[in-house]
C-alpha cells in the first residue's frame, strides 16, 4: 500500500535476484480498512515510492486508482476458516477486502512468483489459502519479517510515533520473543507464558487485542496434543513454512494498532 520501508524493499530485492523482471503494485485499498480505521491518513509517497523500488531493481509499477480497482465493485473474495479468528474477528471484513484485490492484481498482472512478509501472518494464510482454492497458477514467497535496530517490526504506521513512543513500542517484539523461548523449554507452561506477556504488555501500557500461539498454516491455536507432538519433531529455529508454530499478538499503543509475530524456537529432542 505504498510509504515503503526496507522490510518493503527487502522483497523486491528478492524478487529482482531471483527473476528477469519485478513489478509491484501501490495501491491504498479502501476494501480493508473498517470504518473507524485510518485510511484517511494512511501516509502516502508514491513518488519517493517509485524512486525506492526503481534503486533495488524493480521495472514495472502498477499504481492503479480507486476508481480503476473498485469502479464495479461487483465480485468479492472471501477466504473462510483461516480469517475466522484473530484478525478476522477484531476487522470484520477486512481479508475480504485483501483477498478481492490481491486477487484481482494476480489477474491483472498474472505473475509467476508473488512476495509476501511474514509480520502481516494471517493475511499470508488467507493468500495461500485463496490461491490453493481457485487454482491460481503463482508460486507464493513469504519472507521473514524485516526489523528495526531495537527489533520492533518495520511498518509504514511506524511513522505515527514520536522518537520516544517509537522506542518503547519496541517492548512488543521483546515481551513475545521472551514469551516464545518460555513456551519452547516447557510445552506444558503455555498458558501461563501466555499471561505472563499479557499482563507486562498491559503494564507497559499496551492494549493487548489478542496474543497466542498459532499454527500459522490453519491460523487456529495450538492445542495441548500438538504442543506434545511438537517434541519428537525436528523443526528449523527459523520460522517459515518448516517450522509453523508461531506466537502472533496485536495491540494498540499510542494510538497506533501494531501486529507482529516470532517463530517457537523449536530444537530437536533427541
Amino acid at each position: 500500500m505504498g510509504a515503503l520501508h526496507q522490510g518493503h524493499l527487502s522483497l523486491m530485492e528478492q524478487s529482482a535476484k531471483e527473476n528477469d523482471t519485478s513489478a509491484i503494485s501501490i495501491f491504498v485499498n479502501p476494501l480493508q480498512f473498517g470504518p473507524n480505521e485510518d485510511l484517511s491518513k494512511y501516509p502516502r509517497q508514491e513518488s519517493e515510492d517509485l524512486e525506492m523500488a526503481s534503486s533495488v531493481g524493480v521495472q514495472v509499477a502498477f499504481c492503479p486508482s480507486v476508481e480503476e480497482m473498485l469502479g464495479r465493485n461487483a465480485t468479492s473474495v472471501t477466504v473462510t476458516g483461516v480469517s475466522d479468528l484473530f484478525e478476522g474477528e477484531k476487522r470484520p471484513g477486512h481479508f475480504t477486502g485483501v483477498a478481492t484485490i490481491v486477487a484481482q492484481l494476480f489477474g491483472i498482472v498474472q505473475p509467476n512468483v508473488a512476495y509476501f512478509g511474514l509480520k502481516d501472518l494471517q493475511q499470508c494464510a488467507v493468500i495461500r489459502q485463496m490461491v490453493d482454492d481457485l487454482c491460481i497458477p503463482v508460486g507464493l514467497k513469504f519472507c521473514e519479517t524485516v526489523r528495526e535496530p531495537s527489533g520492533l517490526a518495520m511498518s509504514s504506521r511506524n511513522k505515527y510515533f514520536s522518537a520516544g513512543e517509537f522506542e518503547r513500542a519496541s517492548n512488543l517484539n521483546r515481551v513475545i520473543v521472551a514469551c516464545a523461548n518460555e513456551i519452547a523449554k516447557d510445552f506444558k507452561n503455555k498458558k501461563s507464558a501466555l499471561n505472563r506477556a499479557l499482563n507486562e504488555l498491559s503494564n507497559l501500557e499496551f492494549e493487548v487485542q489478542y496474543l497466542e500461539l498459532v499454527n500459522s498454516l490453519t491460523m487456529q491455536p495450538v492445542t495441548e496434543q500438538e504442543l506434545g507432538q511438537i517434541l519428537s519433531q525436528r523443526l528449523s529455529q527459523v520460522g517459515g513454512t518448516s517450522n509453523p508454530y508461531r506466537i502472533i499478538v496485536a495491540a494498540q499503543f499510542c494510538g497506533v494498532r501494531l501486529i507482529d509475530n516470532v517463530s517457537l524456537p523449536i530444537q530437536s529432542q533427541n
